[in-house]
């Protein structure tokens, strides 16, 4: 769904709900009807707050992926991650842990035992970044970042912290084979940021509170994802205190495929990749016998979604 943009507005996205599995519902911007991606993120979930009672948790099984990375960041909770190439970690609020898929991996993401014993909550964002096509079969690998590591860039209100690529003169640690950014931002009530043009592609995703365009008609509110014409001058302003998540990039060097959770420059690809998880040729997560199987509506070769 769509609002109308205000100037140097291209989009102001909203997300439609999804069911990703076992019962755990995702807020999904990206990709949607108007915008399939944003610099090289073609899939930006956001989840909670949701609040777990005692016993209760996320579950998602063993599932596969080629051709992307995916970033997940958290703001409360604890996810558990275990991956077929044998790491096992702690995801905790404002570390980042990047898996690349590349030529293949499969991972689940649960609550940890000690965690299910008690009452919690979980809030954070996982999004999905394409491989460039040189690298869309590179080895699988995982990346966790602990939250004091990330450059973090304070003052006149403003509390950034960069969680991959470059903004701001800063480089996040956090390894990636695309030119992009991607930063969680607090405002406080009038704070002004200005997001520069350095980056072809930008997208704001409003977390909490509501900021607008100044100089210009337009309040941006909590989960729309604001996404600006590329050069355009960007100064947003905090009406109460805020959070955004901001992230962009260059444009994807070509069409990608979508198909479940496998995405590839080539369509024949995916199509492999599904076979080879329907037919048991992806490699085991250590210690788990769960899977996610493929799903119904998608074993045969017929359309891949196209980004």
């Amino acid at each position: 769904m769509t609002v109308r943009p205000a100037a140097g507005v291209e989009h102001i996205l909203l997300p439609a709900v999804r069911d990703i599995g076992d019962g755990f519902q995702v807020r999904r911007s990206l990709p949607s009807a108007m915008r399939r991606s944003v610099g090289p993120f073609i899939f930006l979930d956001s989840f909670g707050p949701v609040t777990f009672t005692a016993g209760e948790g996320m579950d998602t099984r063993p599932h596969p992926h080629i051709g992307l990375s995916t970033l997940s960041y958290l703001i409360e909770g604890e996810i558990v991650h275990r991956d077929s190439e044998g790491f096992v970690q702690a995801i905790e609020p404002g570390a980042v842990t990047l898996m690349t898929a590349g030529r293949g991996i499969v991972h689940s993401e649960r609550t940890a035992p000690a965690t299910r014993s008690t009452g919690h909550r979980l809030f954070g964002f996982q999004s999905w970044i394409a491989l460039p096509a040189q690298h869309e079969e590179t080895d699988p690998g995982f990346q966790h970042v602990a939250a004091e590591a990330l450059p973090r860039i304070e003052g006149d209100g403003i509390d950034l912290r960069l969680i991959a690529g470059s903004l701001l003169g800063r480089r996040a640690p956090t390894r990636t084979f695309s030119d992009l950014f991607n930063a969680d931002v607090i405002l406080q009530d009038g704070a002004r940021l200005r997001v520069d043009a350095e980056h072809v592609e930008r997208a704001a995703y409003i977390v909490d509170g509501a900021v607008e365009a100044v100089s210009e008609d337009g309040l941006f509110r909590k989960d729309q994802l604001v996404v600006f014409q590329p050069g355009a001058e960007i100064v947003l302003r905090a009406v109460g205190p805020a959070r955004l998540m901001l992230l962009g990039g260059e444009p994807l060097d070509g069409r990608r495929h979508i198909y479940w959770n496998f995405v590839s420059s080539r369509r024949e690809r995916i199509e492999q990749a599904a076979r080879d998880w329907r037919e048991g040729r992806f490699p085991a997560v250590p210690g788990e016998t769960e899977f996610i199987p493929l799903p119904d509506s998608l074993p045969k070769p017929a359309a891949p979604r196209a980004v």
